[in-house]
Order: structure tokens, then sequence, then C-alpha cells
């Protein structure tokens, strides 16, 4: 196992850009190699140890076998372990934009918060933000079309805007809160919120599973009453509770599904007379 540790010098007002800096292409360098590294930072390119003192211990035949540790402010810092394959990264602070990004194997932990982008287009690996994480977490990028498709991202705060953006597999579980239009053009894979979402979760979306343990504001027009489903099975994971089922968005005649954690909403619904104290009599939860 060979461990290569990022000891923060300084920081930049402009973002260092590591998608250089990831087990794949580092697992055989030595601090002789770093030493000669340039980072890109803008434009232009900047010895690395002006801004780490980068520590190789041990020895590794593969990226598999490697642990990056970055410690520091990384908050100027972005594209960390973009496209990897294999390996570890432990970030212990917050980080920029576009951590995870891309990923097809391998595992990232940020101890901290993480700008938006985080998880774009993965395909696989293991992406945990222990903290907030901002809009378009494992989305699609600028243009494209397709988001996740693979690979699981945690986030243990709350989650910005549409996260899971044209998500086409793999799960994303947010812990915490969820702002708006989480899972839009989404048409595989599985989005678990624990907290509350804001509004719109689902639009447009074809095929896929949006779980919601907390409270939701609102829910699009394009959502179809199915029923109340207890300890549903989605993909092979059972999700304990009572549940408002709800499929759609058909608009584009999806065959998404949508659980709303029945107990959580409960008081709301029966508010607008969509549900009564023993669920027997359910209608439309549209607009509130």
């Amino acid at each position: 196992m060979k461990t290569i540790t990022f000891d923060q010098i300084k920081t930049s007002s402009i973002a260092l850009e590591f998608d250089e800096l990831i087990p794949d292409e580092i697992y055989s360098w030595t601090e002789a190699d770093f030493a000669k590294y340039q980072v890109p930072i803008g434009n232009s390119r900047f010895p690395i140890t002006d801004f780490f003192k980068i520590t190789v211990e041990g020895e590794a035949n593969g990226p598999e076998e490697v642990e990056m540790i970055l410690n520091g402010d990384l908050n100027r810092v972005k594209y960390i372990g973009c496209k990897m394959s294999a390996g570890n990264i432990l970030c212990n602070s917050s980080v920029d934009l576009h951590v995870g990004a891309e990923m097809s194997g391998g595992s990232i932990l940020v101890k901290g918060d993480a700008a938006a982008h985080a998880g774009r287009e993965m395909s696989g690996g293991y992406l945990e933000i222990e903290g907030n994480t901002k809009e378009f977490t494992g989305a699609s990028y600028i243009g494209e079309w397709r988001g996740m498709t693979g690979g699981q991202i945690v986030v243990g705060g709350n989650a910005g805007k549409q996260c899971g953006e044209c998500l086409t597999g793999g799960r994303i579980h947010v812990k915490g809160n969820c702002d708006i239009l989480a899972g839009i053009h989404m048409t595989k894979g599985i989005i678990e919120i624990d907290g509350d979402v804001n509004r719109w979760p689902g639009g447009q979306m074809k095929n896929g599973n949006i779980i919601i343990h907390g409270f939701l504001g609102r829910l699009l027009e394009g959502f179809v009453l199915d029923g109340i489903v207890v300890d549903p099975e989605v993909d092979g994971v059972t999700f304990p509770g009572k549940y408002i089922k709800y499929t759609g968005d058909i608009g584009l005649n999806g065959k998404g599904n949508l659980y709303l954690g029945a107990e959580a909403n409960k008081e709301k619904l029966a508010e607008y007379g969509e549900l009564d104290d023993e669920y027997t009599s359910i209608r439309e939860y549209r607009n509130l």
C-alpha cells in the first residue's frame, strides 16, 4: 500500500486543478516526481510544492494500492478525483467544484462540504461528503444529457438544487434536506432523501425511483397517485415504513416512482382533504 500525503503550505486565490493528480496517474510517483510537477491554475502552471508538502510512503503496483490524503483548506482545489478508476482519496476539508466527477471506481471521502457538480457523470465508485453539497450533485454537465450512470454518492448534510439531474443509474442518498427539482430528467437509479424537499422532485422523469422520507413542499402536476405502500422494495432494497406512491412524469409518459413518507406528510395532506387519519381516502396531491 502506498500513502501520498499532501500537507498544505499556502492557499491560492485561483483554484488549483487536481484532475491530473489521481491514483491512476501518480501510483508510481516518488517525491522527486512531485517536485518536478506543475499544477494548473487558471491558464498557467505553478510548482505543486509551492502549495503542498508531499510525503510518499510505501509502494504500489497499481492505482488500487494508493491512498491520497489531502490536508489543509481545500476550498480552492477543484477536480479532486476527477476520472479516477481506483484507489482512495481522503479530503480533510471542504472542497471546490467537481469532486469525483466522471469517476468510475475507487472511493473519495470529503470531511466537509463540496461545491457544485460533485460526482457529476460518475459511472462507478463511492463518493461520500460528510457535509453539504451545492447544486448538480450526481448530475450531467452543461450541454450533456446524461448524468450519473453508476456508483454511489452519500451526502451527510443537505443537497442543492437539481440533485441527480439526468440520473441514469447508481444511487444517491441525501441524509439531510434537498432543494428543488431533485431527479429532474432522471431515467434510472435511486435517489433517497432522509429530510425535507423544497418542491418539484422528479420533473420530467421517465423512470427510476425517488424516496422522500421527510416533508415535501410541492409535487408537480405530472404525477399520478398510485396508493399507499408498506415497506416497498426498490431495486432489491427495502425501505421500511408507509409511503404514498406516485408515478410519473405523465407529461413524458414516464414510469418513474415517487415514494413520499406518509407520516411526515400526513398533516398537510389531511389539511387539504387529500388524506384521512386512516389513509382510506386519498386524492391527488397537487401543487398545494
